[in-house]
C-alpha cells in the first residue's frame, strides 16, 4: 500500500483499512462520515479473466457499504460507476445521463457494465427504501500519472510504454470516440458531486475539450514521448477484452450546473504525465 499511496501512507491522518469488495465478510471498525466506493476490476484483461469477481465487487461490495451507511449514519456515499453503463447506440452524439443503449447480457466482458448498472439501481433503491443518501458519477476514460503500471487501457499502458521509450502498438484502427479526463479534473468532479449532487442521481464526468478518438489519444502520447506508433492485427483473445462501445463520449452539462469545469489541457497533461512516470522509473 505504501507504493500506491506514497508519502501519505505515513501521515497521522491517513489510516488503511483492508477491504475486499468481492467478499461478504468485511468488517469496518471505523466510523465514516463519507464513503467513496471505487473498488472494481477496470482493466480489460482483469474483467475478462475475472468476470464473476468483477460483478460481485460492484454489487455485493456496494451492498455492504450501503448497509454500513444505513447502520452507522453515514452522511453520504458516492459510487464510481462508468460510461460503459450506456452500452451501444448509433450515431456519434455524446451520451447524457438518461441515454441508454444495448448491452449483450450473455457476454462475460459485459460483467463490468452490467454490474455497474445493477449497482446504480441498488443506490437508488437504498435511498427509496431506507433514506440512505448516495450519488453516482460516471467517469469517461481517466488518464494521468496516478495510473497503475498494470493498467492495460490505452491511455495508461501507452503512457508507461512511452515513458520507457518503447514503440506504441495499437491493435485496432482507433476510431472509437472517447471522453478523456485528467485524474485531477476527475478528482475535483467527484468531490463536487459528493458535496453538491442530488441524491440517487448520476453525473457524467467529462471534459468537453478532451473528447477524442483512441487514435488521437495514442498519437498525442506518441508525440509527447517521441516514440513510434504502429498498428498490428489483434488476436482473437485480445479482441475479447475490447470495450464494445464505438462511442462513449459523454455530455456533462448536469455536472457543470453544479459549478464544475474541466481545467486540464490534454496535450500539456499527457506530456506532464509521461515526465512524471519517467521520474518513477529512474
Amino acid at each position: 500500500m505504501s507504493n500506491r499511496f506514497g508519502e501519505y501512507y505515513e501521515r497521522d491522518y491517513f489510516s488503511y483499512v483492508r477491504y475486499d469488495a468481492s467478499k461478504n465478510d468485511n468488517r469496518i471498525a471505523v466510523k465514516a462520515d463519507y464513503i467513496i466506493h471505487g473498488a472494481s476490476n477496470a482493466s480489460p484483461k482483469a474483467i475478462v479473466a475475472e468476470p464473476v469477481e468483477t460483478m460481485l465487487s460492484n454489487f455485493n461490495g456496494l451492498n455492504y457499504l450501503l448497509n454500513y451507511a444505513k447502520e452507522n449514519g453515514t452522511k453520504r456515499l458516492l459510487y464510481i460507476s462508468s460510461s460503459e453503463v450506456y452500452g451501444q447506440k448509433s450515431g456519434g452524439k455524446p451520451f447524457n445521463e438518461d441515454d441508454y443503449g444495448y448491452i449483450d447480457l450473455l457476454n462475460p466482458r459485459n460483467s463490468y457494465s452490467v454490474g455497474k448498472r445493477a449497482a446504480e439501481t441498488l443506490c437508488a433503491s437504498y435511498y427509496a427504501e431506507y433514506g440512505v443518501e448516495s450519488v453516482i458519477v460516471r467517469p469517461g476514460h481517466i488518464y494521468g500519472p496516478t495510473a497503475s503500471p498494470n493498467d492495460d487501457r490505452i491511455s495508461s499502458a501507452f503512457a508507461y510504454a512511452a515513458a520507457r521509450g518503447e514503440k506504441l502498438v495499437m491493435k485496432s484502427a482507433g476510431t472509437q470516440l472517447r471522453s478523456y479526463c485528467h485524474c485531477l479534473d476527475c478528482a475535483s468532479a467527484i468531490i463536487k458531486v459528493l458535496m453538491k449532487g442530488e441524491p440517487a442521481t448520476a453525473y457524467n464526468i467529462s471534459n468537453p475539450d478532451s473528447v477524442v478518438t483512441v487514435r488521437q489519444m495514442a498519437e498525442a502520447i506518441a508525440r509527447a514521448g517521441n516514440v513510434e506508433l504502429v498498428t498490428e492485427a489483434a488476436s482473437e483473445k485480445e479482441k475479447q477484452s475490447f470495450n464494445p462501445m464505438d462511442n462513449s463520449a459523454l455530455e456533462a452539462e448536469r455536472l457543470r450546473k453544479l459549478g464544475w469545469r474541466g481545467a486540464i489541457d490534454i496535450e500539456l497533461r499527457i506530456s506532464n504525465t509521461i515526465n512524471i512516470i519517467k521520474s518513477t522509473l529512474i
